[in-house]
């Protein structure tokens, strides 16, 4: 992109300048090794991506690297990618199997390996329908479920469900079965998602302990879209909106509204084509509902449901985008209490264009 010097940017009433770069050049790499190295070596200035152990770019590398918060996760967390279940699928359609998967994860793992530790755990923030910022928190009521929270990595706990369910393996193969056929499943995401490809495996291997088969699929990004959006998965992997004036209200319908179960190709949610009617009729309500005591209550009995049926489970808390700079060129980038409000978004969303407005160049 080159910049439009006639923007109306340059107005007294906006910043009375024009945006500092006269380019905005965006790169695509084939996973985040690739993206990862030109970022290291200062082919990018701005990176969305992933990069395990980023705190050691600067601290064991010196490279002139930072992120938008100074400590861990160093970034802020507002999005949660999601696990989702297809409910039409024999076996994912009992709460008793949907429930022990999720039981059996262990997040910590999650979040100290595939995140290398870039997000909170589920310890610090319990799992809701709620992102970890405090507006949002501020919207549940955190204490009213707690018992229908589980602990991490519970096996004993899964498999106990799954007994009392029935649900066993009566032949010795070590993998339960239900209605006569072996519980096994594809689990998906794209291929060169480190992140979410590392996840998924401690997904497969939670399985693996409560004798349920998790095998892991990571095709191209084009088939995973076609196949999360055309129901064509077992169980996928999908990432929910984050913070917006539209939200956590859109966030719960992305989990649980059954308004996108009648589509032949859906992008939007509940990809599993899970069905509440009080989830439906909790969904037509808040809308319309001023009293914020009242939208509390809603949003408690979406998580308590969401915790009790697991049509779907977040994995873990992540940035609405990753915001990493490598200031080898530029500088004087957004970073939180910095006095200026812009968020970290990449110096080209909502209003973290401002940024654009305040970098420097090193050499002047």
């Amino acid at each position: 992109m080159i910049r439009d010097d006639n923007y109306w940017g340059q107005a007294d009433s906006m910043w009375g300048k024009l945006p500092v770069p006269k380019y905005i050049s965006h790169p695509i790499f084939k996973d985040n090794a690739a993206a990862t190295t030109a970022f290291q070596n200062g082919d990018i200035d701005v990176a969305q991506i992933f990069i395990t152990d980023l705190q050691k770019l600067w601290l064991e590398q010196d490279l002139p690297i930072s992120t938008y918060v100074d400590e861990a996760p160093y970034q802020l967390c507002m999005t949660m990618p999601t696990l989702f279940f297809n409910t039409e699928v024999e076996g994912l359609d009992q709460v008793a199997v949907r429930k022990a998967i999720a039981m059996a994860v262990d997040y910590d793992q999650v979040i100290s390996s595939a995140m290398s530790g870039q997000s909170p755990t589920f310890a610090d923030v319990p799992r809701s329908v709620m992102n970890p910022t405090d507006a949002e928190q501020a919207m549940v009521d955190q204490d009213a479920l707690k018992e229908y929270q589980w602990s991490n990595a519970d096996v004993e706990g899964a498999k106990k469900l799954l007994d009392d369910a029935g649900i066993v393996d009566t032949d010795g193969d070590g993998i339960r079965e239900y209605n006569g056929k072996n519980l096994s499943y594809k689990a998906e995401c794209p291929t060169g998602w480190s992140d979410w490809n590392a996840t998924l495996e401690i997904v497969a291997a939670a399985g693996k302990n409560i004798g349920i088969n998790i095998e892991t699929y990571f095709p191209e990004a084009a088939n995973y879209s076609t196949d999360y959006s055309t129901g064509n998965f077992e169980i996928t992997m999908q990432s929910g909106p984050g913070t917006s004036v539209a939200n956590p209200y859109m966030r719960c319908r992305f989990f649980m509204s059954s308004d996108y179960n009648d589509l032949e190709v859906n992008f939007s949610g509940n990809f599993g084509h899970y069905q509440n009617d009080r989830v439906d009729e909790i969904l037509a309500a808040i809308p319309h509902e001023t009293d914020d005591a009242k939208l509390k209550d809603y949003y408690t009995e979406l998580s308590k449901i969401m915790l009790e049926d697991c049509p779907c489970v977040p994995l873990m808390y992540r940035p609405q985008v990753f915001h990493e700079v490598n200031e080898s060129v530029w500088t004087n980038y957004p970073q939180k209490d910095d006095g200026t409000n812009v968020p970290p978004m990449d110096c080209t969303d909502g209003y973290g264009v401002a940024a654009l407005y305040n970098l420097e160049l090193i050499d002047g």
